[in-house]
């Protein structure tokens, strides 16, 4: 059993001045309070134009410039930083439910987990997904489970609660993909480790503040060409 005395959570941006200010306010830091759990948050900015940066640093932020491409690239920066025992992941654009992550992280010290991923499905608030991009989820998942029998719903969730150490368990950071992939690889990764205790969990989705940035059918087909090259290599 760790001792938790501090949390990281992480956060990737490139130009999400209307979603960041609201993603941080949304953490319930009187519950890291009573709990004594300090709270490091590290932005990973991809040479944001706009505000992101200035509001993120005026709410306690840390920032950590990368400018080399991908969601994966900003999270492997992002880890290898964190200073704290348990690291907490999501979208900067108000999407994920940053307001229940204290629950979450409970959770996980109680069930003496490793790693807990998030089932967005689970409540989808009006305007959160497309229909093309739901499918491509869902296509996603499937194939996810035939390949390697993980039993997951949300294989795309980019909200994870986990123990830092449990990185150490699983394959190094930088052998990780750089890309969008990087989120179903961490999964596969963490659910197929033995020694690794696991669960997925109904979370929510918010519709998004600011300007969409994912290629929907671009991101779904590499995500896809990527699973099977990884159960290749597996």
């Amino acid at each position: 059993m760790i001792n938790i005395t501090k949390i990281t959570v992480i956060l990737p941006t490139i130009n999400e001045e209307k979603g960041i200010g609201k993603t941080i306010d949304s953490i319930n830091k009187e519950y890291f309070k009573k709990q004594k759990w300090e709270l490091e948050i590290i932005i990973v900015d991809k040479d944001s134009k706009d505000k992101t940066c200035t509001i993120a640093k005026s709410k306690g932020a840390k920032i950590i410039k990368e400018n080399r491409k991908g969601y994966g690239r900003a999270y492997k920066t992002g880890m290898a930083k964190a200073s704290g025992e348990i690291i907490v992941t999501g979208d900067a654009d108000a999407t994920y439910p940053f307001e229940r992550i204290h629950q979450y992280i409970q959770l996980l010290i109680d069930k003496k987990l490793d790693f807990i991923t998030t089932d967005r499905f689970a409540e989808l608030k009006h305007g959160s997904m497309s229909v093309k991009h739901a499918f491509g989820n869902t296509i996603l998942a499937l194939t996810l489970r035939i390949l390697f029998f993980i039993d997951l719903r949300d294989s795309q969730s980019g909200m994870w609660i986990f123990k830092k150490e449990a990185l150490n368990k699983i394959q190094p950071l930088e052998q990780f993909n750089d890309g969008m992939p990087f989120s179903e690889e961490i999964k596969i990764e963490m659910f197929k480790n033995k020694n690794l205790k696991t669960l997925e969990i109904p979370s929510a989705l918010h519709p998004r503040e600011g300007e969409v940035k994912l290629e929907s059918f671009k991101d779904g087909w590499r995500n896809l060409k990527f699973l099977f090259k990884k159960r290749i290599t597996k």
